[in-house]
């Protein structure tokens, strides 16, 4: 926690806004996307997305079932296993508001047809790319199949007709045709809070993106070693935009820009 609040003192003395920004493409991103307010409407429903993305969180906070959660380590090793609520996953790891309508806001401007996600959880992300980009197949990965049950009942009640929930842990997933065989407009990577398997993923990651993919990195001030791997992605030579958030990291290939890196309040 005190890495955290060091981290985040200096981050808001270092970032900026859009005022801050000579490239066109980041001040495009922050002007249109980010700081622009979206009345999008849920096409099946008639109802603006923000309140579907309401009504699914408000649904799993009612939620008071129980699931065995299996969170694993290296390889098929089970590293632990426990039971909660879901509404209590919900409360304490789910993505925050703010976060999860960003998510959307990202994705409805970038309008990706592919998109990836490593780390499904209870699908309030997933739900945010969903609705962001209703013509996209989203992948999305769960490794707990309890989890993965609870979260695919939910998907079908809503009627998240474009989502593929993969119960898998991800080194199984990357040896799978259903990532060998394709490539990615956008991936929102928030599975492992580690150096080591994020950088890992990412190098598995490289070969299925493209000049305009992007790839968003969660909680990359987790730890010390969380900010490590997330400064040697963000410097990596196929790298050419990288965005520090401070919550998340977002790395672009456009290879038509030079290199450069924004410290950003989103």
């Amino acid at each position: 926690m005190y890495y955290q609040i060091k981290s985040y003192l200096k981050f808001l003395k270092n970032s900026t806004n859009q005022h801050g920004v000579h490239s066109p493409f980041v001040y495009d991103f922050l002007t249109k996307c980010v700081y622009k307010k979206i009345d999008n409407s849920f096409a099946e429903t008639r109802q603006p997305d923000g309140q579907v993305l309401k009504r699914y969180r408000q649904a799993l906070f009612r939620d008071t079932s129980v699931i065995s959660i299996t969170d694993f380590g290296a390889g098929s090793r089970v590293f632990k296993s426990n039971e909660r609520k879901v509404n209590a996953i919900v409360k304490n790891a789910g993505i925050p508001k703010k976060r999860q309508k960003l998510l959307y806001k990202i994705t409805h401007y970038f309008q990706p047809l592919e998109i990836l996600e490593l780390g499904t959880s209870l699908g309030m992300a997933s739900a945010a790319l969903s609705l962001g980009s209703p013509k996209a197949t989203l992948k999305t990965i769960e490794g707990c199949p309890e989890t993965a049950s609870v979260t695919q009942k939910y998907f079908k009640q809503f009627g998240f007709d474009n989502i593929d929930l993969i119960n898998a842990k991800f080194e199984d997933f990357f040896i799978s045709e259903a990532f060998t065989k394709n490539s990615f407009d956008l991936i929102y990577v928030d599975g492992n809070h580690d150096k080591e398997r994020t950088l890992e993923y990412f190098e598995q990651l490289l070969p299925h993106v493209h000049n305009d993919s992007v790839i968003i990195f969660d909680d990359i001030y987790w730890s010390k070693s969380m900010t490590e791997a997330w400064q040697k992605i963000a410097s990596h030579l196929n790298v050419t935009v990288s965005i520090d958030s401070f919550y998340w990291g977002l790395v672009f290939f456009r290879k038509e820009q030079n290199k450069e890196h924004f410290t950003l309040r989103l």
